[in-house]
């Protein structure tokens, strides 16, 4: 019965791999079949505007001023201009109907990579007394003051923790560091922050540093470490289940020199404009400002990164991230698959043309686009000082900046019960479902020496 069910499943397969194969042959032949040469010359049109688009974008990022001005009407004008060429042709179902057998070709293609066995990882949890002496620091500000709306600080108080609510005024700076630190010294058993996830990165330091195992309170706007984490974004207060009913994970901490973060430490162009006095309120305005003599080059030092023997010269912008994020699915980018696996992630950016720009858009390898893993990185300027976005926060650093990970440094305390991180859909691998179209038999099964 395995083997009939084994061998039903490999054809299920194989007819996938089939089908997003032809799925891709028909979208790109579709509008030379329908159109002749008026086709091939629209789909040349609809390349050349995607060029286009891309390039005033980088105008628009890398001017001021009229100039800005004309860039961003481009950006609107071409991808207008190349749709509309389309319907006087009267090809426009043909863009629809190829967009169509794309989405088609991908989900074939997945659902015949993820039916091969492979399993996704799974982190291990570890079954731990609930803490006795839970402390907890709450920021009644981030967010846009979930720790008030959800009554966090009340549910945290019935539960036994100590809490202590952060002073709302920006401008009263309170060492969360010292406080979590004095906690530690008054017998606290576990350390928790509702805030973003700068203030998470300080307090999980210390909870590292004394083996203390870290509750994370998804309070913050994005939450990007509570939701690599598996944690439920939409009620926060749902993280305090923790106390009662939790498991721990084993996860990675990063450090720029002995700076802690969860998410990513940035250098360059972010680094820089996240130093911007109006930043917080005004993040693209502070964007726009900043950016043209940061992309030129017409200010702020020359970065060199350094990852495990692989040097990287003169990039814009480096981002240094605990573990790596994914680049193979525009659904899943901005997510860790996993926050264990002992690797920084890099991801640097050097574009310094429109050309380039468009490269990075259009080719499926551009130039201008690094990016790899290491387990250190070193960022160095022809400046004495670098201007670091770490984990959202703005500091300045001495140069060079060494980034290392300390693996599985931090005990993370999760509800037992929680929504849990998406499955990762499997990486497109077109070779491969080339290899799985033509198998016969049980020769499609997968390799297990093959990993994703």
């Amino acid at each position: 019965m395995g083997s009939a069910m084994s061998e039903r499943n490999h054809r299920r397969q194989r007819w996938a791999a089939r089908g997003a194969l032809a799925s891709v042959a028909l979208a790109a032949s579709l509008p030379l079949v329908t159109g002749g040469l008026k086709g091939l010359l629209l789909l040349a049109a609809g390349l050349v505007g995607l060029a286009l688009t891309a390039a005033a974008v980088w105008w628009v990022l890398s001017r001021r001023g009229p100039a800005r001005t004309a860039a961003a009407a481009l950006a609107v004008v071409a991808p207008v201009a190349v749709i509309t060429l389309f319907a006087v042709a009267n090809l426009l179902w043909v863009v629809f109907a190829s967009l169509l057998l794309w989405c088609l070709a991908v989900w074939s293609g997945r659902y015949a990579l993820r039916s091969t066995g492979l399993r996704p990882v799974r982190v291990k949890e570890y079954r731990t007394p609930p803490p006795k002496r839970p402390f907890l620091l709450l920021n009644p500000r981030s967010g846009g003051g979930k720790v008030g709306k959800f009554g966090i600080k009340e549910k945290a108080e019935a539960l036994g923790a100590r809490v202590v609510l952060l002073d709302p005024d920006p401008d009263q700076h309170q060492d969360v560091t010292t406080l979590a630190k004095a906690a530690v010294a008054e017998g606290a058993d576990l350390l928790g922050v509702a805030g973003g996830d700068g203030t998470q990165a300080l307090v999980a330091a210390v909870a590292a540093e004394h083996g203390l195992p870290f509750l994370v309170i998804s309070a913050g706007t994005r939450n990007h470490f509570a939701m690599d984490l598996g944690l439920d974004r939409d009620d926060p207060s749902t993280c305090l289940d923790a106390l009662t009913d939790g498991v721990e994970l084993r996860v990675d901490l990063g450090f720029a020199d002995d700076r802690p973060f969860v998410n990513n430490a940035s250098f360059g162009a972010y680094g820089a404009v996240v130093q911007s006095p109006g930043y917080r309120e005004d993040k693209v305005g502070a964007a726009l400002e900043r950016l043209p003599e940061l992309l030129t080059r017409q200010s702020g030092p020359r970065l060199t990164a350094g990852a495990d023997g692989t040097t990287i010269a003169d990039p814009q912008a480096v981002l240094v991230s605990n573990n790596p994020y994914r680049m193979d699915d525009p659904f899943g980018f901005g997510r860790r698959q996993r926050l264990d696996s002992g690797k920084l992630g890099v991801l640097a950016v050097r574009v310094d043309s429109a050309v380039e720009a468009a490269e990075l858009l259009l080719a499926p390898r551009p130039e201008g686009l690094t990016v790899l893993t290491a387990q250190h990185v070193v960022v160095e300027a022809d400046a004495p000082h670098l201007e670091v976005g770490l984990d959202g926060e703005a500091l300045t650093l001495p140069s060079p900046v060494h980034c290392r990970i300390a693996r599985r440094a931090l005990r993370v305390r999760v509800p037992r019960n929680r929504p849990g991180v998406p499955e990762a859909p499997p990486r497109l691998d077109w070779r491969r479902l080339r290899k799985l179209a033509a198998a016969v038999g049980r020769t499609a099964a997968p390799s297990r020496s093959w990993r994703p």
